[in-house]
């Protein structure tokens, strides 16, 4: 199998800023191995969470992996976990301390990558207001320019958490329309924990609880292109870290159980994940948790999604943390005395139906790749969504034949949604040359009930789900509690920058 390369931390280039990766770990002997690498965890206080994140370039050495220069929350690839109880309140001040953007001017073509390094915050998965300070993704936190008179590089969010908001894990990262792979790509981003019912499940209250947020770097000499000339990052190679690591090592006695928190924070791929020898016991998705687990002998997350799953350790050994091909990281459990704990067999998660009898209206959406549409142009692509709702071509309004009918419009509203309805949307991708458009819907989660015209006979609540290649998705989802607008988009960031997305309105 190999071993785990360069998963501690260590001296980074004395000629360069230290770059962390997560919570910085002393040294220690061999007797006493490090733990498995978490990030540094903020949590709520007097039902408030203040904090700062500052973002800016930061110059060092990850180990496993070698120089790099990236855009980073607080100098960590990785940011920090954000934990929050019910009713608490999310203060964020947002530091923008990169540089100026190079391309000043508003694009012709808004759907093609620019502005890298303006930055805002989209808390995903959230049932949270998409307006004002809040989870406002048409927010823009510029860098400090004197030459346009943009004189701050300090913002502020707050974000207030229901009361009877669903206790699990969601994340965050930056979401400014042109940006969002190359920031993403980058290692901005970080989880954030809503605690509730399930952490109070006796079991699960006795597991280890550990974040897995992985994370797919898109180097290319130790940093991420720009996109000025090259048409994707696609081809740029992908090197995956878990919190910010280079396949690092989680331990367990035998009879152990941990609480794992996986989630797929990459911008490009679906990540099949599995434990070598063991079985994966689901006990939530998205943030929502099951009323049962669920065994499963892999979790396939597609961008954006999370699962919490819960592993019991069998025997001595080591065993690989795999997504497909790739190596995560690796599980040691350890030989000697082991320990007896148990796995839940009930869970708090609310009831997975919605009546069809509550269903008011229809949609049916197409998620549309052309690769050649725009020859002679830097970026030859579209990315489009069809269907009702589309936005207007360019040319003729109603061609579907133009390659700008149902790209993203920023003054278009593709779809007006009124509070308290509930609504089936079929999801259909017709792109040969994509295996799948994971769905994201803003602020409210939905019910997938079936999966390719099959219908599923357990449905599940997600807030991301993947759109599989000449497959399709049938969901219902009640719209609650928050007017105002926001988005629905792939969530392969890429093909969301080119205009995989479209404008949605809530209304009272």
């Amino acid at each position: 199998m190999g071993s785990s390369r360069g998963v501690s931390r260590r001296a980074l280039l004395a000629s360069a800023p230290a770059l962390a990766t997560g919570a910085l770990l002393a040294p220690r002997a061999a007797a006493a191995p490090a733990p498995f690498p978490q990030p540094p965890v903020i949590r709520s206080q007097g039902g408030v969470l203040s904090t700062s994140l500052r973002v800016a370039f930061t110059r060092g050495v990850l180990p496993g992996v070698g120089n790099v220069n990236l855009r980073l929350y607080n100098g960590h690839v990785n940011g920090p976990t954000l934990r929050l109880r019910l009713g608490d309140v999310l203060d964020l001040e947002h530091v923008n301390d990169l540089p100026p953007n190079p391309d000043q001017t508003s694009h012709a073509d808004h759907n093609v990558p620019h502005k890298f390094n303006s930055i805002n915050v989209h808390t995903h998965g959230l049932h949270v207001s998409p307006t004002g300070n809040a989870d406002n993704v048409f927010r823009e936190f510029t860098p400090y320019d004197p030459r346009n008179g943009l004189n701050t590089r300090s913002y502020r969010s707050r974000i207030e958490i229901p009361a009877d908001h669903e206790g699990g894990t969601f994340w965050y990262h930056p979401h400014v329309h042109g940006a969002a792979a190359v920031q993403l790509s980058s290692g901005l981003m970080g989880a954030l924990i809503v605690e509730g019912a399930i952490d109070q499940v006796p079991q699960v209250a006795a597991a280890s609880d550990l974040v897995m947020c992985v994370g797919e770097l898109k180097l290319a000499r130790g940093q991420v292109p720009d996109l000025h000339a090259e048409d994707d990052l696609s081809s740029v190679p992908s090197t995956f870290v878990v919190n910010g690591n280079y396949r690092p090592q989680v331990r367990l006695r035998v009879g152990e159980v941990q609480r794992w928190r996986l989630v797929n924070a990459s911008a490009f791929t679906v990540l099949p994940i599995e434990v070598e020898g063991h079985t994966l016991h689901q006990i939530a998705m998205d943030g929502i948790a099951f009323t049962r687990p669920v065994e499963r002998e892999r979790v396939t997350l597609a961008m954006g999604n999370r699962a919490d799953v819960m592993i019991r350790a069998q025997r001595p050994g080591n065993y690989r943390i795999m997504a497909g091909d790739t190596l995560l990281a690796t599980m040691t459990v350890q030989s000697g005395p082991g320990v007896r704990m148990d796995l839940p067999t009930e869970l708090p998660g609310p009831a997975p139906f919605i009546d069809p009898a509550e269903v008011t209206r229809r949609r049916a959406l197409t998620f549309h790749s052309d690769m050649d549409a725009f020859p002679g142009q830097a970026f030859t692509h579209a990315f489009r969504i069809t269907g009702d709702g589309a936005t207007p071509a360019t040319r003729d309004a109603a061609d579907p034949s133009d390659p700008t009918y149902g790209r993203f419009d920023p003054s278009y509203v593709n779809h007006t949604l009124r509070l308290g309805d509930t609504e089936e949307w079929t999801l259909t991708n017709d792109s040969a040359s994509h295996a799948n458009h994971p769905f994201h819907l803003h602020t409210n989660h939905f019910l997938v009930t079936a999966v390719d015209g099959r219908a599923l006979d357990t449905p599940v609540w997600q807030d991301t789900v993947a759109i599989n290649k000449s497959g399709s998705v049938t969901l219902r989802v009640r719209f609650k509690d928050f007017p105002g607008r926001a988005l629905v988009h792939c969530h392969h960031l890429q093909h969301e920058d080119r205009g995989m997305m479209q404008l949605i309105e809530y209304v009272s």
